[in-house]
């Protein structure tokens, strides 16, 4: 079972409940060493002072900041300790927003919290069902490991997310990113059309489960390949961009495929219980009393 990283309080209005922070997700990327080609050599890195060519301990590594005209400034790191913002324990709600109105590109990491001992369940299950109710996420800082964070807290099911987020100066304006701005000609209205009837075509409901790290498993694949002295594959060459003046064409194709695809999707390999859980996905309404039969003309129509 994975530790607590961070314990705590949450706090809003009058109310405080102890919590424990975990981290709701993992890395899975595949990991390599570096070694000189064609030896068995790994490769370390030293710090090295580049005036004098020695390495230095890293005892004596102190940090500077570019002030600009090659000029730094050296801090020590007590002097940053000095000022940091301590080691709160309390994770501070100073606002409710809709979760809905948070923009995704302010998110950046997941946690699950839960409450610190058995006695506080009741009042942690209280602030989950309130938060669901209501669609609301707590805006709220605190600090772990030296670091300030701005977060949301926002009920999953049963329990409590937090999600770190970047402040808003931390986000950049498109106009100072991309080297132009989209412009030009303006959508005709029979392309947007058929672009709309492509989306809908290709849409379905939300199931994470359906979607994994290809790349992941094809470095893995590669790796025992190698491993046992057979021939490495190359992967396809990416799709030509599509010419302007074959947009229409395209888009029209592509819902024809979509539509065919969703046709032939054979449900009968599929369990009575499947068959439930992809009805409840896609909302059909009235799936606990059908028959297998009626399931599938359900989930056919509501495809």
């Amino acid at each position: 079972m994975a530790r607590a990283i961070w314990s705590g309080a949450i706090s809003f209005g009058l109310v405080t409940i102890p919590v424990a922070l975990y981290s709701a997700t993992h890395d899975h990327t595949v990991h390599f060493n570096q070694f000189e080609r064609g030896t068995s050599d790994r490769i370390r890195y030293q710090r090295i002072n580049e005036r004098t060519g020695e390495e230095v301990d890293y005892s004596d590594v102190v940090k500077g900041h570019d002030v600009g005209g090659g000029e730094y400034v050296v801090v020590e790191q007590e002097e940053l300790d000095d000022i940091a913002p301590g080691r709160s324990r309390t994770i501070d709600i100073d606002t409710f927003v809709d979760l809905a109105d948070i923009d995704p590109v302010h998110f950046q990491k997941s946690y699950w919290l839960g409450p610190a001992k058995a006695e506080y369940a009741r009042p942690y299950r209280l602030l989950v069902k309130a938060m669901a109710k209501t669609g609301k996420a707590g805006i709220a800082t605190f600090v772990m490991r030296g670091k300030q964070y701005l977060t949301a807290l926002h009920a999953d099911g049963d329990l409590l997310a937090l999600e770190t987020l970047f402040f808003a100066d931390e986000i950049r304006d498109p106009a100072d990113v991309l080297d132009k701005l989209p412009g030009g000609d303006r959508a005709k209205p029979r392309e947007v059309a058929m672009a709309t009837a492509l989306i809908e075509s290709m849409s379905g409901p939300w199931r994470p489960e359906d979607f994994h790290d290809t790349y992941t498993a094809k470095v893995e694949k590669l790796v025992r390949r190698k491993q046992a002295g057979k021939k490495t594959i190359t992967a396809e060459e990416p799709p030509d961009p599509t010419e302007v003046v074959d947009l229409m064409e395209a888009l029209r194709r592509s819902v024809e495929g979509t539509r065919k695809k969703t046709r032939s999707t054979d449900l009968s390999d599929l369990s009575k219980a499947d068959l439930t859980k992809r009805a409840r996905q896609l909302g059909v309404k009235g799936r606990s009393k059908m028959t297998r039969a009626a399931l599938e003309k359900a989930i056919h129509k509501a495809s």
